[in-house]
């Protein structure tokens, strides 16, 4: 097949292994743009071409391109095991759970994410998002986690190994390593296997009662409040989310049910230790830090959304530190009416549109004799905003 090409396309060690007549014209992959034009030139002319790729070219590979350009009547795909498959036999363990994502040709920060809100992940890498770079943004982040790095899967010189991300982050890898697979520490084989493939689903229900979250005194956002806070967040799978002044960490820990990776922030050492706890009774992963806003933010990586709760003096500071970071939108609740200009002027002057409400409701409360009153809970002022230069799109963040 091969060897009765016209023209065979593919990356160099590619075309070394095939070890190709000398008779046939081989184009090195580079830029993407040109190729196709070359290929394109070459069917034209009634060619007939061959493209070159490992594992299987339609999960992540250059399929989509070719059948975009193409039309997929005329592409004849012969594909192999995918990578992300062996890598996972060879550590011994099923994946219709895993999250996959690419880094190849991408931001490196959505694998990131992907990394820190799962228990099971894989990054197909590339240059300049291997497991060295994968695994320096783990170490900073305190979660526990282990990197399973496949290089070279199939050929003579196959390795895999399992490390830490401090020591992924110590190594140079070379450009052999396709995939890095990203395990939580007791949690790579699940209980029970589901019926779809992929991460764990979107939560049935949210704005999860108070009672499901342990806090202090009632110190915890409200389910109606939570409700309109998620709303606005818009938390997703390859986000990082933000919960300043998290308190008992209700909103960081629904965030993180939604997929999105999340970074909760208390001054008190107390509410990080509940956050931690709350966390772990549902089954997510949160990094919760102790730390005041805005000083503490500066060692955290930007967020595409943030939620700011509390509403002390300084939340106008607070706020502003925050729009300056936030990729798509911010989400404050505050209590103080005297406030909300403040909070609004912020957010105008870091480019964002604002808006908000004053959120009042009544829960049914029993009263004896079997009727039921109408309980008022506190008001609260719910503002959002979000940044008209970066538009939601389906699928990764960029």
């Amino acid at each position: 097949m091969v060897g009765a090409a016209d023209l065979v396309v593919g990356a160099a060690r590619h075309l070394a292994a095939a070890e190709l007549p000398s008779g046939v014209r081989r184009l090195v992959l580079g830029p993407l743009a040109p190729a196709l034009d070359e290929i394109g030139a070459c069917a034209a002319a009634g060619g007939r071409v061959v493209v070159l790729a490992s594992g299987d070219p339609g999960f992540f590979g250059i399929v989509r391109a070719l059948g975009a350009r193409f039309g997929a009547a005329a592409l004849d795909i012969r594909p192999s095991a995918p990578s992300v498959a062996v890598a996972f036999a060879r550590a011994g363990l099923s994946w219709d759970d895993a999250v996959v994502v690419s880094a190849h040709g991408r931001d490196l920060r959505a694998a990131v994410n992907v990394c820190r809100a799962f228990p099971k992940a894989a990054v197909l890498t590339g240059p300049g998002a291997g497991p060295a770079e994968l695994g320096a943004a783990l170490a900073r982040t305190g979660l526990p986690r282990t990197l399973v790095v496949a290089a070279g899967l199939g050929s003579p010189g196959e390795t895999v190994v399992s490390v830490s991300p401090e020591e992924a982050a110590g190594r140079d890898w070379g450009e052999a390593v396709g995939v890095v697979l990203c395990l939580r520490p007791g949690a790579s084989v699940p209980a029970a296997a589901g019926t779809v493939a992929g991460p764990r689903p979107a939560p049935a229900g949210w704005a999860l009662p108070e009672a499901d979250f342990a806090h202090r005194d009632s110190m915890v956002t409200k389910f109606e409040v939570r409700a309109l806070a998620l709303a606005r967040l818009g938390p997703r799978t390859g986000e990082l989310v933000w919960d300043i002044g998290s308190g008992s960490g209700s909103v960081a820990v629904e965030c993180a049910r939604f997929g999105a990776a999340v970074v909760a922030v208390d001054k008190s050492a107390e509410a990080v230790a509940r956050v931690r706890a709350n966390a772990a009774a549902h089954g997510v992963d949160v990094e919760a830090v102790v730390g005041r806003a805005p000083e503490v933010l500066g060692q955290l990586p930007d967020p595409d959304a943030v939620f700011v709760g509390g509403g002390g003096s300084d939340v106008a500071d607070v706020v502003a530190a925050c729009a300056r970071r936030a990729r798509r939108a911010v989400v404050v609740t505050l209590a103080a009416v005297d406030r909300v200009a403040a909070v609004r002027a912020a957010l105008g002057a870091s480019g964002f549109t604002a808006d908000g409400v004053l959120l009042q409701s009544s829960r049914l409360a029993p009263l004896p004799g079997g009727v039921t009153r109408l309980a008022a809970a506190n008001p609260v002022f719910v503002l959002w905003a979000e940044r008209p230069a970066t538009p939601r799109t389906e699928g990764a963040p960029a």
